[in-house]
């Protein structure tokens, strides 16, 4: 086959495109709502994307043999309320079968979060499916996380590949075998970093110290204030132990998923017996973003950017063997 082009759906900063760009893939199209991804995107790649989907007439699409993306996940995460079809954006699905009968390309992919396989009881997943294959579709679909991939980061996300010619085998796909840690990514000092004084953190004592099957290392918590009100009795401490943004993680191990809510990074890290946020540089490097890539508008808004992004070394494996088994 000759060139293989594509379109990138809710593109956001363009995660997807380099992926399946680094598979001398062609982008002929991209679409995305965010104004301030947007103006990211076309710092980038030199276009601006289309805007609303839902604005846009299927039939001025140009020819593809890939649709893909990492259509909004809100409506599906356990992070939000869960509302699935009853969210307008999870009705975005929809918009995908739309183009997708209209111009009827070889291969979907598609990305979106792991609780989209569990969601109201499983059913939303099952309707998708069944929309997929009512338009031709072998449909197959896998969980897949990022730190099998080469980038120090537990990233758990629902990958499905719809293909016209035959079922897509995710047992192929080449893991990475090498164990990279956080602080294989970490930049040399520099004034972004913003370290916490002794004073403000708590590290746990060594024989309690285990490292979970995710690859993370909890290591210690900020010394917060313990919060009393609603809390159970003789729970009050874990406030402050458990609470998602006091937790500290050895750089010895992998950081936890990054969220697109936290727009000053999420957790804490203790390397070289100091104890630091990751700086937004060292987020980009989580998700496996190149050092070319160039950051637009504040560190609040790129922060949240990089947390609605996907993981790009997982999706360019992915893409590789699309490719080498269905074209």
């Amino acid at each position: 086959m000759n060139e293989i082009k594509f379109i990138d759906l809710f593109a956001g900063i363009g995660g997807v495109r380099i992926a399946l760009e680094n598979q001398e893939f062609k982008c002929v199209f991209s679409s995305e709502i965010n104004d301030a991804c947007i103006k990211t995107y076309e710092r980038n790649f030199g276009e601006k994307p289309f805007g609303d989907i839902t604005k846009i007439n299927e039939k001025e699409i140009p020819n593809h043999n890939i649709l893909a993306g990492g259509f909004p996940c809100q409506a599906f995460s356990s992070a939000g309320l869960q509302k699935g079809f009853d969210d307008t954006r999870g009705t975005l699905f929809f918009e995908i079968l739309r183009i997708a009968k209209e111009k009827n390309p070889e291969v979907l992919l598609l990305e979106n979060v792991k609780n989209l396989k569990y969601h109201n009881k499983k059913r939303t997943l099952d309707t998708m499916i069944k929309h997929l294959e009512e338009l031709g579709y072998f449909v197959k679909w896998e969980i897949l996380n990022a730190k099998d991939f080469g980038v120090p980061q537990n990233r758990e996300r629902i990958i499905i590949v719809a293909s016209k010619k035959k079922p897509f085998d995710f047992s192929k796909i080449n893991k990475t075998q090498k164990n990279v840690k956080i602080k294989d990514i970490l930049d040399e000092e520099h004034q972004d970093m913003k370290f916490l004084e002794p004073s403000e953190y708590i590290l746990i004592d060594d024989n309690h110290i285990k490292t979970q099957s995710s690859g993370l290392i909890f290591v210690g918590y900020r010394d917060k204030p313990i919060r009393i009100n609603g809390a159970r009795p003789n729970t009050e401490h874990l406030s402050r132990v458990h609470k998602q943004c006091n937790r500290i993680y050895s750089s010895e191990g992998t950081h936890p998923t990054l969220s697109s809510s936290e727009i000053g990074g999420r957790y804490h890290i203790y390397h070289n017996g100091k104890v630091r946020k990751l700086t937004l540089n060292e987020c980009f490097k989580l998700m496996g973003f190149p050092d070319s890539f160039k950051k637009n508008g504040s560190n609040g808004e790129s922060y949240r950017q990089i947390g609605n992004s996907v993981a790009i070394p997982m999706i360019q494996a992915v893409a590789e063997q699309i490719k080498e088994q269905l074209f």
